[in-house]
C-alpha cells in the first residue's frame, strides 16, 4: 500500500448521507460542505462543443439536488472533458465503420502494412471509464442512485420527504 493511501471506504458526503436515508438511525456526523450557491456555478470557459453541452445538460439538475456547489466545478468540468472525448472518439469510430463495413473500425492498416487494433477504441474506453468514475461521484450512474432515496421515507425519520418534490426535468 502507498504511503499515505488512506484505508477503507472513502467517506460519503452528509448530503448524499441524508438523501440515502438512514435505515440503522445511527447519529449522522455532519461533513464539512460548501455553501450552496442560488444557482447553478457557470460553466468554465474552457468547455466547449460536446463538453459544454453536457455541462448545460447536467449541471441545472446536480444543483436541484444539491449535489453540485462552486467548489465542484473542476470535477465536474473533468467529467464534461472526459464526455466530449468519449463522444468524440465514438462518433469517429460511427464514420470509420460506414466505411469499412468488415471490420466496422476496430482495426486499422499501419504504415508497414500490417493490421492493429484501432487507437481510437482505446481513447473511447479510457474516456468511458474517466467518465463514469466522475459521473459516480455526483450521484450520475445507477449504481449510485441505487443507494439514495428521493421519495418520502416512511416512518420517524426527522429528514421523511425532504426531497419527495424535487423535479429533474
Amino acid at each position: 500500500m502507498k504511503e499515505g493511501a488512506l484505508r477503507g471506504r472513502r467517506p460519503t458526503p452528509t448530503h448524499l448521507k441524508l438523501l440515502r436515508g438512514n435505515p440503522g438511525q445511527r447519529a449522522i456526523r455532519p461533513t464539512v460542505e460548501p455553501p450552496r450557491p442560488t444557482e447553478p456555478p457557470a460553466a468554465p470557459d474552457i468547455l466547449t462543443g460536446y463538453a459544454r453541452q453536457e455541462w448545460d445538460e447536467v449541471a441545472p439538475k446536480l444543483w436541484r439536488l444539491g449535489c453540485l456547489s462552486a467548489i465542484d466545478v473542476a470535477a465536474l468540468a473533468a467529467y464534461c472533458e472526459a464526455y466530449k472525448r468519449w463522444r468524440t472518439a465514438v462518433t469517429t469510430l460511427d464514420e470509420m465503420a460506414e466505411r469499412d463495413p468488415v471490420m466496422r473500425g476496430q482495426i486499422v492498416k499501419t504504415q508497414s502494412g500490417g493490421a492493429a487494433p484501432n487507437p481510437i477504441v482505446l481513447i473511447a474506453d479510457k474516456a468511458a471509464r474517466d467518465m463514469v468514475r466522475f459521473a459516480s461521484e455526483f450521484g450520475m450512474t445507477a449504481s449510485a442512485r441505487a443507494r439514495i432515496s428521493a421519495g418520502p421515507r416512511i416512518g420517524p425519520n426527522k429528514w421523511a420527504g425532504m426531497i419527495g418534490g424535487v423535479d429533474l426535468a
